[in-house]
């Protein structure tokens, strides 16, 4: 029964070796906020791996698809897209809702909150970096995901719509990769005690 025959059990597999090497590694000092920014980290990944395969893999192979006229873009908008749609979306509030627990546990409760999206008492990076992630989500829900059903034909849409909806989910993904850099530096420089 080899896990790396399925999703499911490569992740299991995953959760078993990181949890392996806390305790190889003495995790028995280890706290709920490392457990936090742990999974924050593994679904941001997951979040900022999707944007950055849409906008430097996905969106040059259509092109490149519909130039050659054959395939054409359909396999990737029909089999691919939606379900890589589907983890990006639900990546996204995962980190989102991860990197709120972080907040809330490094501030002693809402209080660390508060402080990281007002930028006070020393959560001013990581305040940024949350104030980009949120600025992100937004996109992701509102801009990118309405207007990636209309392209991919799971919304009827006009072709003057599917051509405005092109335009509308491309500006706001390049928005969030440019964004997801400073975004990356706020969440890696608190980690490592940088102040900037």
């Amino acid at each position: 029964m080899n896990p790396l025959k399925s999703i499911s059990g490569t992740i299991i597999l995953g959760i078993v070796l990181g949890l392996a090497a806390v305790v190889a590694l003495g995790g028995e000092h280890s706290n709920s906020v490392e457990w936090t920014v742990w999974l924050h980290a593994i679904v941001g990944v997951a979040w900022v791996g999707l944007l950055y395969y849409f906008n430097f893999i996905q969106v040059p192979a259509v092109g490149e698809a519909l130039a050659d006229g054959d395939p054409g873009p359909a396999a990737i908008n029909k089999y691919i897209a939606p379900k890589a749609l589907l983890w990006f979306r639900w990546a996204a509030i995962a980190t989102w809702l991860t990197g709120a627990g972080a907040l809330a546990q490094l501030g002693n409760g809402m209080q660390g909150f508060y402080d990281a999206f007002m930028l006070t008492n020393g959560m001013e990076i990581i305040g940024m970096g949350a104030w980009l992630g949120t600025i992100m989500l937004f996109n992701v829900w509102v801009l990118i995901w309405p207007n990636q059903q209309k392209i991919l034909g799971m919304v009827e849409a006009t072709p003057e719509e599917i051509a405005k909806a092109k335009v509308v989910a491309l500006m706001a993904s390049r928005s969030n990769v440019a964004l997801s850099i400073p975004m990356l530096l706020g969440m890696t420089a608190y980690g490592h005690g940088l102040p900037f």
